[in-house]
């Protein structure tokens, strides 16, 4: 048994020690070198563990840096130089991460074109609807179906001038890369796309890269041991890439397939070849990841990103984040399409985040045009249909120091849903709007 019992958090308090934490924290440094060894992981963690111990007194209590310090020393002593960068690297972006406070949107807003947020910030002002204040007016004037139009026509505008872009490169494409975080509604507006560019003799052949997910024992875990499908190391970016360079040159390819149920891939399953006028449609949350295409001429693809650019100012003049939208458009679709509990992805949230931020974000800005999913008109939904929950999180996570970041994002959704005037009636949304892959009704099927 060891002799460490508890360990201290930055934040000053003691949580129960867990040496899985340490296990997964190498399994992932390993896998992002390229390696899926998680034996050599599991015996690492278990020399930091004799390390730490042979350094402390019985009910001695380390702190995270003291730990951390520790696997350093253990991955180059073992001589795993490769792994030991990996981890060095994610520990220093966490801790910028942590000095910069990226939980403000400053990463993301950093990353989007200027121009972009700048021409959603200004249709936002000219209609009066850049703050919370001013959108509650409106639906007490019985206007709420006026700013459904108006935001549904600027949505709509949207992936009118996406598709004009893909048709004008039409000529040479072979793949079109729908990208965006958790919830930015890429699945209709994937939908949306492709019902446009038909119009006008493009033919799409759709590649789910969810059957090149490697085995379920394979996934790196997070530091609360929650496997992670929102990383790309979660796929076999390697194959991914071998297929789309032979499918782009007129090559047939037997694509994978993957059971979640039993979390098993099983490889060269259904054969794929695209002909001369046809285009692969991949909907992926790392369509913009390099390595997820490279080698690929850039001329032979489209990459397009997804965000809801909300520039809606809330309590205390705070813009309103565009994570927090999304999470409470996760939260209404996993309920509704998935029978999950919104509390499981509040308390999951923190690693959806996390990869994102590493993984998707940082290359919004390589994307070959932005499309805005944001609805000024949202959130007076969401209040009618989470508010109570949010209450209940905050109470219930307040003083859980192992939920601290489920009670800081749910504490900060609460104050901005309680300023928000609340519309129970939802009839006025379109049946075809990116909001109903949220929160139903949709006459699409997702």
């Amino acid at each position: 048994m060891s002799k460490i019992k508890e360990v201290i958090k930055r934040n000053g308090t003691f949580v129960p020690f867990n040496p899985d934490r340490i296990m997964n924290a190498i399994y992932r440094a390993v896998v992002a070198v390229g390696g899926r060894d998680k034996n050599t992981a599991k015996e690492l963690a278990d020399k930091v563990e004799i390390e730490l111990e042979s350094r402390v007194p019985e009910g001695f209590k380390p702190n995270i840096e003291e730990i951390q310090d520790v696997v350093e020393k253990v991955l180059i002593e073992s001589g795993h130089a490769q792994v030991a960068k990996q981890y060095i690297l994610y520990r220093e972006e966490q801790k910028q991460k942590r000095e910069s406070n990226a939980e403000q949107g400053s990463r993301s807003a950093d990353k989007v074109p200027w121009e972009k947020i700048w021409h959603i910030l200004d249709w936002s002002v000219d209609h009066e609807l850049n703050t919370i204040e001013k959108i509650n007016e409106k639906i007490n004037a019985g206007k709420f179906s006026e700013i459904v139009r108006l935001s549904e026509d600027l949505y709509e505008r949207d992936v009118d001038r996406a598709a004009e872009f893909i048709l004008s490169k039409s000529k040479n494409l072979k793949m079109v890369f729908i990208s965006g975080p958790s919830s930015s509604g890429k699945t209709t507006t994937t939908i949306k796309l492709e019902q446009r560019l038909k119009k006008h003799g493009l033919s799409f052949v759709t590649l789910n890269v969810d059957h090149y997910f490697f085995d379920l024992e394979l996934h790196p875990k997070d530091e609360f041991g929650d496997y992670d499908f929102e990383t790309p190391q979660a796929l076999d970016l390697a194959l991914i890439n071998e297929h789309l360079r032979k499918l782009s040159a007129g090559e047939m390819v037997r694509i994978p397939s993957y059971d979640f149920k039993e979390g098993k891939r099983t490889l060269d399953q259904t054969p794929m070849q695209i002909k001369g006028n046809e285009i692969i449609l991949i909907d992926s949350l790392h369509g913009l990841y390099p390595q997820f295409s490279e080698g690929i001429d850039n001329d032979l693809k489209f990459k397009l990103y997804l965000e809801p650019l909300l520039q809606i100012k809330g309590p205390g003049k705070k813009y309103v984040q565009w994570t927090d939208i999304r999470l409470m458009r996760r939260m209404l679709r996993d309920s509704v399409h998935r029978a999950y509990n919104p509390q499981q992805t509040l308390e999951h949230w923190h690693y959806v985040r996390s990869s994102e931020i590493r993984h998707i974000i940082p290359y919004s800005n390589s994307a070959d045009y932005i499309i805005s999913s944001g609805m000024p008109y949202e959130l007076a939904l969401y209040r009618a249909r989470l508010l109570d929950r949010f209450e209940e999180w905050v109470e219930k996570f307040k003083d859980n120091p192992l939920k601290e970041d489920a009670y800081r994002r749910a504490a900060r959704a609460l104050k901005v849903l309680q300023a928000v005037r609340p519309v129970e009636d939802d009839s006025a949304v379109p049946k075809d709007s990116v909001l109903r892959e949220f929160i139903g009704g949709s006459v699409f099927e997702y």
